[in-house]
């Protein structure tokens, strides 16, 4: 097959050690009074300024502090960490059951939101590889993206994109491919989410990742993450459905529900749904 031997190719002319997307003096831990964490600096990255009235036409809305979604998206994401952090996980996978349920949507508003955080880094990665879309609900102009780097051996510091927002970095667009289940599942893919993870100790990363009943890519790809949300638009998305796609991924990792476009008071504009039943 052409694409494993464009893969073979790459992970042979790979360096030994994946680039690091930023640059900063060690940071200092709460070790005692006085005591600060150092924010990142981004060198390596590309810089980019976000368009704020651009991102909320888009629906990206969390970048605003004055947004009434924001306080809904920090319930969401002090969730997530409540159920992560005493695990020591750090790497999560959004997905939906069927595509248009808003997972995209969702990753990049969370990732606006975990940005917000204290002493937290986030890195979000667009991993849907036949439909690259982070990069345009941001406006981003990115022409390199996962695929790059995983076939034709792009550097990694060449993909990483910082969006003007501090705590944040993004890596969205560049070609796509059919053979997508076949690159997530690859050793390089593999070695690529271990070094995203462990680089930094206060790293959080968010993959978008496509439906799980549009195919096998998140299928293939929730054995390399620690944890799973998953995006459902109510009234849509059958019952049946929602069991058939929760059977299929690992419970252990399962976090719950993101209930989208629910049809409740703006006050409650989503609901999240932790699984009860481990």
């Amino acid at each position: 097959m052409k694409i494993q031997k464009a893969m073979d190719k790459a992970l042979k002319q790979a360096p030994a050690a994946v680039h690091v997307e930023k640059s900063r003096p060690e940071p200092i831990r709460d070790k005692g009074p006085g005591q600060v964490w150092t924010p990142p600096v981004y060198r390596d990255s590309k810089p980019f300024r976000l368009d704020p009235s651009a991102l909320m036409k888009n629906r990206c809305v969390c970048l605003e502090q004055d947004t009434a979604e924001l306080d809904f998206y920090k319930v969401l994401r002090t969730q997530i960490l409540h159920l992560m952090k005493p695990k020591g996980w750090r790497t999560v996978m959004i997905t939906s059951i069927q595509p248009g349920e808003g997972k995209t949507l969702t990753a990049i508003n969370l990732a606006l939101t975990f940005a917000k955080t204290y002493q937290q880094t986030i890195l979000l990665v667009d991993c849907d590889f036949r439909q690259q879309k982070i990069y345009r609900y941001l406006g981003l102009n990115s022409d390199k993206g996962i695929v790059d780097y995983l076939v034709n051996g792009i550097s990694l510091k060449d993909l990483i994109i910082w969006p003007g927002v501090e705590k944040l970095t993004v890596i969205s667009g560049g070609r796509t491919i059919n053979e997508s289940a076949e690159l997530l599942e690859s050793p390089r893919m593999k070695q690529l989410v271990v070094e995203m993870k462990n680089r930094y100790d206060d790293r959080f990363v968010l993959f978008d990742v496509p439906p799980l009943l549009s195919g096998a890519d998140a299928l293939t790809f929730s054995p390399l993450v620690d944890a799973i949300v998953v995006v459902v638009e109510e009234g849509r998305t059958s019952i049946k459905e929602v069991e058939k796609a929760v059977s299929l991924i690992p419970k252990e990792k399962f976090l719950g529900f993101v209930l989208n476009r629910a049809r409740i008071p703006k006050k409650s504009y989503y609901s999240y749904y932790k699984d009860e039943s481990k």
